[in-house]
């Protein structure tokens, strides 16, 4: 009884520590909700649309706020002044990579309709095998079924909801069951997968002439083998390598499945974007990025396919390096920083009726090419994406070699197409579609 009453005033002691040194440190954070112990702001977030939650959250509390998404606090980015500011005014105190525990925890047929899913996942992983392997593999060999099949599940997981919580309150990562033990064994069997290929490679390796990424990387490992600090391992290799599969692979492959839904939902785009084919490219030799410049009509619909798919709402999350007054609050050294993507390419000033696809947001009265700084899809400053000219060139020589030799035909009514993500967390992913590929 005694011992029961002690253990509840020691308890009751920790939680009041925790509410006062909660309520010491938002007073020098950006003003927001009043978090709830332990959970903090968690319920007041839609986890299946965080974006939507920011912007509503943005509207009571400004462009820059404070969220605590579990123990910790977060500051919100919201709009495209807020994140210019941090991420390219003042880009190298807010250029430290944020928390994102489940992940650092892995770290320690012609004519008929079909699901375009597999087709567009296999293209850009098999661009990041060449890079990585100097392979390209048949689309049937199975341990390329099963780096894809891995590949897609991860995607699934990381934007569901549940990975929300995962990576809010990571105690949890190790203590109870959830998909976040897939994604992990997931990324375990890529990790042995990528070191497999480091033996092979060791055994025919030319150190005069390296033949992909394995190769130069394990020529480094040599040269810096005598310095206790180097970085160059296998672990690293391993990460490094899942790193690029996770990045190059899925979020391509994500955007063209979205394209092609678009494409196919507005076929007055898809019959503009043809014509300009045939008006530069023609029918006799396959795109190059050089005609890219010459396609103005094009290029907006590819600006604008990015722009309106919201493909990362929140990007990754960043951390400040250092303490720094932004903006008249103080964020210390470390604070995780959300930047809403989401309230920078859905801007309603810059591109009137942000919901509606439509070219004509990145074209000018002549039909000429319209560049704008609020079109960030891969974000800005310091950690911008630096995959972002890789799938930058991807989307374009694949969407424009599709129309060029296929038209697309849905088999059910335009009407009943959605465009709505059916997830919107980490990723906004598609919902599944049907299409039908018509030989022009």
């Amino acid at each position: 009884m005694v011992l029961g009453v002690f253990l509840g005033l020691v308890l009751s002691c920790l939680l009041l520590l925790s509410l006062w040194r909660q309520s010491s440190q938002r007073r020098k954070l950006p003003p927001g909700p009043t978090p709830l112990p332990i959970i903090g702001n968690i319920l007041q977030v839609d986890l299946k649309n965080i974006s939507q939650s920011l912007r509503d959250l943005s509207k009571v509390y400004g462009p820059v706020f404070t969220l605590y998404l579990g123990r910790k606090p977060a500051v919100v980015l919201h709009g495209y002044e807020a994140v210019k500011e941090a991420l390219i005014d003042h880009g190298e105190e807010f250029a430290g990579r944020g928390s994102f525990p489940v992940v650092e925890r892995f770290k320690k047929g012609l004519g008929s309709p079909c699901d375009p899913t597999f087709i567009l996942g296999c293209a850009p992983c098999n661009v990041i095998c060449s890079i990585v392997f100097q392979n390209r593999f048949d689309y049937k060999d199975q341990d390329f079924l099963n780096l894809m099949n891995n590949l897609n599940e991860n995607v699934k997981i990381m934007s569901s909801p549940w990975m929300q919580v995962c990576n809010n309150f990571p105690v949890i990562i190790d203590h109870l069951p959830g998909s976040h033990t897939k994604l992990l064994k997931n990324l375990t069997s890529l990790k042995r997968y990528c070191l497999e290929k480091v033996k092979e490679h060791q055994e025919s390796l030319d150190v005069n002439n390296p033949r992909d990424f394995i190769d130069c990387f394990l020529i480094k490992m040599e040269q810096e083998k005598h310095n206790p600090k180097a970085e160059f391992t296998y672990e690293n290799f391993a990460v490094t390598t899942s790193d690029l599969f996770a990045a190059g692979t899925e979020t391509t492959s994500t955007t063209l499945r979205y394209s092609l839904l678009l494409l196919l939902k507005h076929p007055e785009v898809t019959a503009k974007v043809q014509e300009e084919i045939d008006h530069v490219i023609g029918r006799h030799r396959s795109p190059c990025m050089q005609d890219r410049s010459h396609m103005p009509y094009t290029d907006a619909v590819l600006h604008e396919i990015q722009r309106y798919i919201d493909l990362l709402p929140t990007s990754l999350p960043h951390a400040v390096t250092c303490d720094i007054k932004f903006r008249n609050y103080l964020i210390p050294k470390g604070t995780t920083v959300i930047t809403s993507l989401t309230s920078v390419l859905h801007d309603d000033k810059e591109f009137p009726n942000p919901k509606r696809f439509d070219p004509g947001h990145f074209l000018d009265e002549n039909g000429k090419f319209k560049k704008s700084d609020y079109s960030i899809p891969f974000s800005t400053g310091k950690r911008i994406c630096v995959g972002e000219g890789l799938a930058r060139m991807e989307l374009f020589l694949f969407l424009t070699t599709i129309l060029q030799n296929f038209n697309l035909k849905s088999p059910v009514d335009l009407k009943d197409l959605d465009t709505t993500a059916v997830a919107n967390g980490f990723v906004s992913v598609p919902p599944e579609f049907r299409i039908c590929f018509i030989p022009v």
